[in-house]
């Protein structure tokens, strides 16, 4: 196998090569997104400057088209986000493959190229909705209060519930929006954000949950359409993930005004070389082999 070559398990009888390049200008990775604003939310809220600092963008383009790959650290922790031709995806994380431990997005086209870098777990098929403003219709029954970060323990409480720990602090509560239903003084119920972003007006639903014994009265459902309804006065798209058996939710979210755009897989992945020192060597002759290219030139094969 030649230098820069590398075997993948989806690539079939043949060589596809690949320029690689890390993308730093905001504005050229705005472009690759926005035409897929409800899919790729998520990535464009990184744009946000005080977000952009902690990723790392990647494109490739080649035989079989181009595609995109998003590394990100967050208070939560790392996140990886990938877009477009599965084995262009392929080509980059052979050579950028991101932290040892991540939380994966995906379409369900990628799983198998993903499957090579990374051991998942936790693999969860969502759907993603989407609404705007026309579409919204809000839900009015029960009262709803904003939450913020001097309410961070009894959010951690609420979050806590079912056992298991909770580590939100209170920055990650005022850099989202975040809404609760209290029941005789105790929070019940609450949603919140996993990013937003006032300047690509753009914004992520998510961290909905309501205590075990309060459960049937509405009250997510209520939260929900209070952190949608403050997001829309600034956000041109407002979008959440849900899974597609949680029939409840997907029918709440719809008498809100969301509707279903896409599928993606949500997971858990561990790099399978937690050492770094294969993609290392592989990314040391793809540049060579890329100088006269501005970037690192990949060859999938299985020779």
């Amino acid at each position: 196998m030649a230098a820069g070559e590398a075997r993948w398990q989806g690539v079939v009888g043949r060589e596809l090569d690949f320029v690689v390049q890390p993308l730093r200008d905001a504005a050229r990775i705005r472009e690759l997104l926005v035409p897929r604003v409800e899919y790729t939310a998520y990535a464009l809220g990184q744009l946000e400057p005080a977000l952009f600092a902690r990723t790392r963008w990647f494109w490739a383009r080649g035989a079989t088209g181009t595609g995109l790959v998003l590394h990100s650290r967050g208070g939560l922790g790392d996140a990886t986000f990938v877009m477009g031709d599965p084995d262009a995806v392929a080509a980059i994380l052979l050579i950028q493959p991101g932290s040892a431990h991540t939380y994966a997005t995906c379409q369900p086209q990628h799983l198998d190229t993903l499957k090579q870098v990374y051991r998942l777990a936790n693999q969860q098929p969502m759907i993603r909705m989407s609404v705007t403003a026309d579409q919204f219709e809000a839900a009015e029954a029960v009262a709803t209060t904003p939450l913020s970060g001097v309410d961070i323990r009894r959010i951690n409480s609420l979050y806590g519930s079912e056992g298991g720990p909770s580590y939100y602090v209170p920055e990650h509560i005022d850099a989202g929006v975040y809404r609760g239903v209290v029941n005789e003084g105790r929070l019940v119920a609450i949603a919140g954000t996993h990013v937003v972003s006032r300047q690509e007006r753009v914004a992520v639903v998510g961290n909905v949950f309501t205590h075990p014994a309060y459960r049937g009265h509405g009250f997510a459902t209520a939260a929900t359409s209070a952190v949608t309804e403050a997001l829309l006065a600034h956000c041109d798209t407002v979008v959440l993930t849900v899974d597609p058996r949680n029939a409840p939710a997907v029918a709440a979210y719809h008498r809100l005004g969301y509707r279903e755009v896409c599928q993606l897989v949500e997971a858990s992945a561990a790099r399978k070389d937690p050492s770094g020192l294969a993609s290392a060597l592989r990314r040391w002759r793809a540049a060579i082999r890329g100088r006269r290219y501005d970037g690192f030139f990949v060859t999938l094969s299985d020779n």
